[in-house]
């Protein structure tokens, strides 16, 4: 029966840690590339082929986790005080989805005459002439179509006044939903 190839891990440690030490200039970085390195060779002992130079296996593990690393950190920004990270804030997908959820309820308790204006003015981008027009009733009563409809569907979505009805939205979202001149009376 063959030995395990782990029970020799720790043989190998002293020349590991001098190498990681020549490659890091740092004892303690060193130390850290080492265990990197040993739970690497641990997990992935299955690909170390028997009557190889266990040694030389370990060093390409070491060397190939330090320039992996040292190619990682380049890409890195220092950002101790988090002004970086803070900026890079995004809403969880989800808010999105029951915010749609709640404006498509609401929109669908709109009169169809309402729902018609909205989608016509609002989601379509025609203007009060083009919906008069084409709902053939006059542009005054267009216009007031619209303002009770985006009233009564901020009463809906219990907005405040000023408050934006889809927070964070883009603007292609907002046409899509036909949201963007909706705004809380």
């Amino acid at each position: 029966m063959t030995a395990d190839p782990r029970d020799t891990l720790p043989d190998h440690l002293p020349a590991l840690r001098a190498f990681a030490i020549s490659l890091c200039g740092d004892g303690t970085a060193a130390d850290d590339l080492v265990q990197d390195t040993i739970i690497k060779a641990w997990t992935n002992i299955d690909k170390f082929q028997a009557g190889t130079n266990m040694r030389a296996w370990l060093f390409t593990i070491l060397r190939n986790t330090f320039f992996s690393d040292k190619r990682k950190r380049k890409r890195e920004v220092a950002d101790p005080e988090g002004l970086h990270a803070a900026k890079l804030f995004e809403r969880p997908a989800h808010d999105g989805r029951l915010a749609f959820n709640d404006f498509r309820r609401a929109f669908n308790a709109l009169s169809p005459e309402h729902r018609e204006v909205l989608i016509l003015a609002g989601a379509s981008g025609f203007s009060y002439e083009d919906v008069a027009q084409m709902t053939g009733v006059a542009v005054g009563t267009v216009k007031s179509r619209v303002n009770r409809a985006r009233a009564r569907l901020c009463e809906l979505l219990d907005l405040r006044p000023g408050e934006d009805p889809i927070p964070g939205a883009d603007a292609n979202t907002r046409a899509l939903l036909g949201t963007s001149g909706i705004q809380a009376a």
